[in-house]
């Protein structure tokens, strides 16, 4: 399943930023990313998306990246691995505000303001602000992934 979840992000590699889009080509933020490829690989949205701001100083959905994550995703240990979905603390904040998608140990997909949707290294400075992962469930009827 790793490879489907590295190749449906991968199509949305040059997608503009547009905070709260999801749609491939069109635009996507980080969260809208993590939404397409879940669409892709596991089906419908499981929620209606509330709105959210992009300034990372919304005390209003501080854990609400963490909380979703932990209720429809399942959480990963072990060694960081290709498919994986990586949540990130940003700016000293205690609750993660950034989201991608690994793609090797070393390198992951995300959207960032100004840039879009890109391929980056996972420096020694993104893989400190690492605050979780996880990966998404099977799809339901699919054996063995």
């Amino acid at each position: 399943m790793s490879d489907a979840v590295v190749a449906a992000a991968r199509e949305f590699l040059g997608t503009p930023y547009r905070h709260q889009a999801s749609l491939a080509g069109a635009g996507c933020d980080c969260l809208g990313l993590l939404r397409g490829v879940w669409r892709a690989m596991v089906g419908e949205e499981p929620m209606a998306m509330p709105p959210y701001r992009a300034d990372m100083r919304d005390s209003l959905n501080a854990g609400a990246l963490r909380l979703a994550a932990e209720t429809w995703l399942v959480a990963e240990t072990g060694p960081l691995a290709a498919g994986q979905v990586v949540l990130f603390r940003l700016g000293g904040m205690a609750e993660p505000r950034h989201c991608g998608i690994l793609v090797t140990p070393e390198r992951f997909i995300h959207a960032q303001e100004r840039l879009g949707v890109v391929e980056a290294n996972l420096t020694e400075a993104w893989a400190r602000r690492i605050a979780g992962r996880f990966r998404f469930p099977e799809v339901v009827g699919e054996a063995g992934g």
